[in-house]
């Protein structure tokens, strides 16, 4: 490197020739490109302290064309920037009014071109820690961030997520599924279980989107109603239908803000449950013959199957038919529709498929710090992959036929207004 001998303008002259010969010779023996050591490092110096340079020579000249007086008042402190070759030194020119104030480092800033924030929310959303990512921007890039930095990096997509657990909705949704996943969260010192629940609908055009995730105690009734309720004060005046599972009181909950909406309990839970205490060389058989009950063509036939079920089975199990009777009309619900509606609304699985992304991005995590960690995490998680929940539900024309069909008004002037 040698100096000008211009007082007034300090350059550097950076030596390309020197600098390849070097770089050559450092690929060759297996230095790296970018972090500690890095062959890059020295010319991204050179073009950040040339870049510095080239906007005081501007700011110069535009305050010597205004008749202001200034000029180069030698060099500022050194300081230590993080960018994606590394950490480099840099040192910036001063003027003499202390008026300049460059963008390519600002005057406080510590950081240039390195993307590290968008890899931070990337490798956020992709399931690591604070500490995993930590230790991956050191490794790649030799940069040093404590976990604060790291936090306060994530911490600024609260207030997106805030917003979107606030957006307004549609005012009906064909169908809303509702069901919970639990996650350990750290609280006062101890390890507690909190469930989120998942609200995800389906609106009069047969897109689905997640509506809200929220953060509660153990999965509760009381806890749903508040959350459906909230769904009211986003705007949704109508849902058709909810696809649940079997927590006690859910339904009563629903009714009391949708009293005309049709719940459907999930058959698949149904039968999960039905299979307590049945032995392992009856269960085969057992579901064989419960799908004679919900494949039935309407209630009339799937009744009778329950009978006859009933019949074989009752006097070595005679829990499951009490159970199926106990819950008959929100289990046999969907048999008043066609199949594309009974596809569409006799399960859970729609949800719980979202729940499976979320649980591929977290199943290494132990437990969160923060309810809001938890949550940051997952929204951004399921952002990431948004294009595997937010699309239309198969076959929706057929769907929309019966819907105009059933419902008349009731739909078609939600459709028609949303179009």
């Amino acid at each position: 490197m040698k100096e000008s001998h211009n007082q007034d303008k300090p350059h550097e002259i950076f030596d390309f020739k020197s600098f390849e010969e070097a770089a050559i010779s450092g690929l060759q023996s297996g230095l790296p490109l970018f972090g500690d050591g890095g062959i890059l490092k020295a010319l991204v110096k050179h073009l950040v302290e040339a870049s510095l340079e080239g906007e005081l020579d501007y700011h110069l000249s535009e305050q010597k064309a205004s008749e202001i007086a200034n000029k180069r008042n030698g060099k500022g402190r050194k300081k230590k920037i993080r960018t994606s070759v590394g950490e480099l030194e840099i040192q910036t020119s001063r003027d003499r009014r202390g008026d300049f104030t460059p963008q390519t480092v600002g005057k406080w800033n510590r950081e240039i071109g390195s993307g590290f924030e968008s890899q931070i929310l990337e490798l956020y959303a992709m399931g690591n820690s604070q500490e995993d990512i930590r230790v991956h921007l050191e490794k790649m890039y030799g940069a040093s961030l404590s976990k604060g930095a790291i936090s306060a990096v994530t911490d600024r997509i609260w207030v997106q997520v805030q917003e979107w657990q606030q957006r307004p909705l549609a005012s009906l949704y064909v169908l809303i599924y509702l069901d919970a996943i639990h996650y350990k969260v750290r609280e006062e010192g101890q390890v507690v279980t909190k469930a989120i629940y998942t609200i995800y609908g389906v609106d009069a055009h047969g897109k689905r989107d997640l509506l809200a995730l929220h953060i509660g105690p153990g999965e509760g009734a009381h806890q749903w109603s508040l959350y459906i309720a909230d769904l009211k004060r986003r705007g949704v005046e109508e849902v058709l239908f909810f696809a649940i599972d079997g927590l006690a009181g859910f339904s009563e909950a629903i009714h009391r803000i949708y009293p005309q909406a049709t719940i459907q309990r999930c058959i698949v839970h149904m039968i999960r449950t039905s299979l307590l205490g049945v032995s392992d060389k009856d269960r085969k058989t057992i579901i064989r013959d419960l799908r004679t009950i919900y494949q039935a063509s309407d209630e009339r036939a799937a009744l009778f199957a329950l009978e006859e079920f009933e019949a074989k089975w009752g006097k070595r199990y005679v829990h499951i038919g009490q159970k199926w009777r106990d819950n008959w009309l929100e289990l046999t619900a969907f048999l008043d529709f066609g199949p594309e509606i009974r596809r569409m609304i006799y399960t859970t699985n729609a949800v719980e498929n979202v729940h499976r992304q979320m649980r591929r991005v977290t199943k290494t995590k132990g437990a969160w710090c923060t309810d809001n960690a938890l949550i940051k995490q997952l929204y951004m998680s399921l952002m990431r992959n948004k294009k595997s929940w937010n699309r239309e539900v198969f076959s929706w024309s057929t769907i929309q036929q019966e819907l105009m069909a059933l419902y008349g008004q009731r739909y078609t002037n939600y459709a028609e207004k949303s179009s």
